[in-house]
């Protein structure tokens, strides 16, 4: 990122190539809903195809949501960098970019057959809605939980018709988005709290580990209804077993006063997905 020029870099750094943990945590529901369904291993070049999409549209999100939160932005330390914000980049030029990065995103929804197309495109009100709610809800985690674990209902409609499996995999998506960005908004209490953003980590306060706790052991419980939903074998349940783990892990480690404990722990879940891809490619290959 450093050794590009300034301008290529400021463009970089709003599509936050620098930080790809959240283009990761975007992409692992997608193979997930795809495992689940059976798509595997004849669906391999699709997850390929979904790879790019992710990162592609983690990108287009995340100029969306410097465009709209940029006032906002401004007011945190840890945001107020940011090339909308500190002005390196207008608001029209931002908004070109992610117009780009959209019609990239529509290449890669192009692969899919047109059930999952229709679906991936119903997410895009999920998208643009999303930057206004933590000034409308105390649960802006619940929305992106929504969106971010979107990619399961379009990965198992690429296979299969819509299915209970695939309801409950992405309730635990929502779940586990719910701990893990709650762990991310640790990091800006006191700005939040000045700025007046809201999130689900001032509305629970002192209770945050108590609460993602609670959001980590439902992830796990609709995780396992999902798996036995799939295929009704107890044996198949172990497959949770190293993505429950790895939740109670984040908890049993996490320091809610330490900012570096929060971002450790928010990034450590790029393996929770992989974790929860697997279980779902054990039991849908089974």
């Amino acid at each position: 990122m450093e050794r590009l020029p300034p301008r290529p870099r400021a463009y970089a750094r709003l599509a936050r190539l620098d930080r790809p943990a959240g283009a990761w945590l975007l992409f692992w529901p997608t193979p997930a809903g795809l495992a689940l369904a059976g798509g595997l291993p004849a669906g391999w070049s699709l997850v390929l195809w979904v790879l790019v999409g992710a990162f592609i549209m983690r990108a287009a999100g995340c100029v969306w949501n410097d465009i709209i939160d940029r006032d906002l932005d401004a007011q945190v330390a840890r945001t107020r960098a940011r090339p909308v914000a500190s002005g390196a980049i207008s608001v029209r030029a931002a908004l070109a970019a992610a117009i780009a990065l959209s019609l990239l995103g529509l290449i890669v929804l192009l692969q899919l057959r047109p059930l999952a197309q229709a679906v991936g495109i119903a997410s895009l009100g999920l998208v643009a809605a999303y930057p206004f709610m933590k000034r409308l809800t105390w649960w802006p985690q619940a929305w992106l939980g929504l969106t971010f674990n979107w990619g399961v209902l379009v990965g198992y409609t690429a296979i299969a018709d819509p299915a209970l499996p695939m309801l409950l995999l992405y309730a635990a998506g929502i779940a586990w988005t719910l701990g893990y960005d709650t762990i991310y908004a640790l990091q800006d209490l006191e700005d939040d709290t000045m700025a007046g953003i809201r999130s689900s980590a001032r509305r629970l306060g002192r209770h945050a580990k108590a609460g993602i706790a609670a959001f980590y052991a439902l992830s796990a419980a609709f995780l396992c209804t999902a798996l036995y939903a799939a295929r009704p074998d107890p044996l198949g349940l172990l497959a949770a077993l190293p993505f429950a783990l790895h939740l109670a892990w984040q908890v049993l480690t996490l320091r809610t006063g330490d900012d570096q404990s929060a971002l450790h722990l928010f990034r450590a879940n790029r393996t929770a997905g992989l974790l929860l891809f697997a279980a779902c490619a054990a039991v849908g290959s089974a």
